[in-house]
């Protein structure tokens, strides 16, 4: 989630020494053609781009709705209690029974289809991806912009930014297509066989993806595990990269974090005095991240335990992901019994995303992206760095 990390760890800094031969010379190579899917696929492997659709068929919309109808009863929550213990359990019955008697599947099916997708293979993976270009003259340049999302994210978390950013001005002479793909193990796209496939090897299946689609050079967009790909695409492609925009600037140098300590003691050392208050004082935002990071943890060590139960019960899919809505969005829902969220969600927007990761079982594939970035691996890649 955004907001938690963004005050985990300090804005990116970049710096001043060009280390991008370093890396061209040894990460890149290390990883260009690493295969990530089965081993007997290698020796035939599709590289043409197909058109996809997402489809909900009636044998997994019965399934579905028998597992919501048929769930043990929640324990009730304490008296008196928000979301403080996690999801409200009697808030959890009104969202469980919508998505099996009022969600509208093949309503949404179609809207999740109203943008072309299509899947091609890079480097073992099937990767599926939105690509929605503008309607503009042939005089007009076309730029394209690789939008990575995150965690508990998918591709339904960009659906409302797509029309804005492919929209086309007369007052300027270009247009933007947007390629957003669905990170390797998330929804659609295919999951690893093997270990290794962090974001730094994420950056190079996209990047490869991008080039397959006949873009040397692009932009790049991404927000939380996006923002951390994007970071790992621009220092390891440097020169193919446009430009790179994210709303989760972030550095796993130990440096920027002891700059970070240090502003606690004089804030203006580190942060404009406007500002000062999203960073300091430091052991209110300890707390919270302590409060709130439990899941990171969990899915950075074991995240194949509790995949077991977020893929065998969709109220349990529900009640983590709810959760984790509600306390990246606002801190204040933190003692609201609903979680705040009808304040800021659809219930289809968010049973949409949900519905990605149940019918793909990718709960336990997304996961993992914790347990293959957290590691002393990326860790020493980030020193290095």
């Amino acid at each position: 989630m955004e907001v938690i990390f963004k005050v985990f760890f300090v804005y990116f800094v970049m710096s001043n020494v060009d280390c991008s031969d370093v890396f061209e010379e040894t990460s890149v190579s290390r990883f260009d053609h690493v295969w990530w899917g089965p081993l007997y696929s290698k020796y035939h492997n599709d590289t043409s781009i197909r058109p996809f659709e997402v489809h909900f068929d009636e044998e997994m919309i019965n399934d579905l709705r028998y597992r919501l109808k048929t769930h043990r009863p929640f324990t009730p929550p304490l008296e008196g209690v928000g979301f403080e213990y996690g999801v409200n359990t009697d808030h959890l019955h009104g969202w469980v029974d919508y998505w099996a008697d009022q969600y509208p599947f093949k309503q949404q099916e179609k809207f999740l289809n109203q943008y072309p997708q299509f899947k091609t293979n890079i480097q073992g993976l099937d990767i599926h991806f939105l690509w929605v270009k503008p309607h503009v003259p042939p005089t007009v340049e076309v730029v394209p912009l690789l939008l990575m999302h995150g965690w508990p994210g998918s591709m339904r978390e960009l659906f409302g930014l797509l029309p804005l950013l492919t929209a086309w001005s007369m007052h300027r002479d270009f247009a933007i297509q947007v390629i957003a793909p669905s990170l390797p193990g998330f929804g659609f796209s295919d999951a690893a066989v093997r270990p290794g496939l962090g974001a730094t090897e994420m950056a190079v299946v996209l990047r490869n993806l991008m080039h397959r689609l006949g873009f040397k050079k692009f932009y790049v967009q991404g927000g939380d595990w996006g923002s951390s790909i994007g970071i790992n695409i621009v220092t390891l492609y440097p020169k193919e990269v446009l430009g790179f925009h994210t709303n989760l600037p972030l550095s796993m140098s130990p440096l920027a974090a002891a700059i970070w300590v240090l502003g606690s003691v004089y804030p203006p050392l580190v942060v404009e005095p406007r500002l000062a208050n999203r960073m300091y004082p430091i052991l209110d935002h300890l707390y919270w991240l302590t409060r709130e990071m439990g899941y990171f943890h969990l899915q950075a060590t074991k995240p194949d335990t509790i995949g077991v139960a977020m893929s065998d019960s969709p109220s349990g899919l529900l009640a983590y992901l709810l959760q984790m809505f509600s306390s990246g969005t606002r801190r204040k829902f933190y003692y609201r019994s609903d979680g705040g969220l009808d304040d800021v969600f659809t219930r289809d927007q968010l049973i949409d995303n949900i519905m990605i990761y149940w019918i793909t079982n990718s709960f336990t594939t997304s996961s993992r992206i914790y347990a293959e970035t957290t590691n002393l691996r990326n860790y020493n890649m980030a020193v290095f760095a």
